[in-house]
């Protein structure tokens, strides 16, 4: 029984290492696209070579042979590095660094595109100066396109003008930090095939984009920080934004995404917060946050997410002046539209 385990573990190893070695090859092979699949090609073909040798019975040579190859393509993976300067797709073009002088907070690109489709856009990026101790309001906005449990999370900061109400907002997106040439994969993520970018950007840019150019459903969560916390987040997503910029990583589908590092930056303001599947699966964050007292009080989370669905709101205040108040109605946590620092 324990040599039919083993038999079978060897087998599964195998096979295993041979579709991840495909596949890491598939997405980083620099080679042109037909020399690439012969590559796979190749790599397949001695996986599978292993595994008829296993069927056999023939254990050794199997192990030893995808051994070697297996350290052969970790010593080339190991040594691909995360790029700071290729020529990047337009909308992630720069990050987001910043600089704080006593209470002012300047971003040095924030994004301000109106979007005539998902792929095309006019406007550009700007310098803009934040006055800290305006700094007001903290929502999280939830992006969905119908995928269950998955989902884009933003966190958007707002500031209060001269009259007291919060009517200035900046919002930061993880995002995949694409080429010119490339487009977004799930499973090309976990591949190394894309840096990692933080980006700000005018909620008139990185909301519409969502609601009423890509068609995706957003929700907009009011997040209860004190305003320490609030500061300390803000600046946390600068000082990760400014990193980056130093020494750029690579995106990862699961341990580096735009939940991920918003949940570590969170973990330096709330110690002891649980690691919880809902860290993976972003569109299920809300629940994790109300579940640590996040969002407001009173309201169940279906709640919440009915009366935080912005989706129609955006639609209708497409070209607005005021289109970050408009979307605002309603929302628990904005009732008033008059929060004060």
């Amino acid at each position: 029984m324990i040599t039919a385990l083993l038999e079978g573990l060897l087998l599964l190893g195998l096979a295993i290492t041979t579709l991840w070695g495909a596949l890491a090859l598939g997405h980083r092979l620099p080679l042109a696209r037909p020399w690439r699949w012969v590559g796979v090609g190749l790599w397949l073909l001695s996986g599978a070579i292993w595994l008829w040798l296993a069927w056999q019975g023939a254990y050794l040579a199997p192990f030893v042979g995808m051994a070697v190859q297996l350290v052969g393509l970790l010593s080339w993976w190991r040594r691909l590095a995360p790029q700071k300067d290729r020529d990047w797709a337009e909308d992630v073009a720069h990050l987001a660094t910043g600089r704080v002088v006593g209470e002012r907070l300047t971003l040095h690109h924030v994004r301000h595109f109106d979007w005539q489709t998902k792929d095309i856009a006019v406007g550009g990026w700007e310098r803009r100066v934040y006055d800290l101790k305006r700094l007001s309001t903290v929502d999280l906005i939830v992006s969905s396109w119908g995928r269950p449990g998955i989902a884009h999370v933003l966190i958007s900061f707002g500031f209060a003008g001269d009259d007291g109400r919060v009517d200035d907002f900046v919002a930061f997106s993880v995002e995949v930090r694409r080429a010119c040439d490339e487009h977004f994969s799930e499973i090309g993520g976990f591949f190394k095939q894309y840096e990692l970018a933080i980006i700000a950007a005018d909620e008139r840019d990185a909301v519409r984009l969502r609601s009423n150019v890509r068609g995706e459903r957003v929700t907009l969560y009011h997040v209860t920080l004190s305003a320490e916390a609030r500061r300390r987040l803000l600046l946390a997503l600068v000082a990760s934004a400014n990193d980056l910029d130093r020494e750029p990583r690579f995106y990862h589908t699961v341990t580096a995404n735009c939940t991920t590092l918003v949940f570590a930056m969170m973990r330096q303001i709330t110690e002891g917060l649980p690691l919880d599947h809902r860290l993976l699966l972003s569109g299920l964050l809300p629940g994790y946050v109300r579940e640590h007292g996040g969002l407001i009080d009173g309201y169940h989370l279906a709640e919440l997410r009915r009366l935080g669905d912005i989706t129609e709101r955006a639609v209708q205040a497409h070209d607005v002046a005021d289109f970050s108040r408009r979307i605002r109605r309603g929302v628990p946590g904005w009732e008033g539209l008059d929060v004060r620092p």
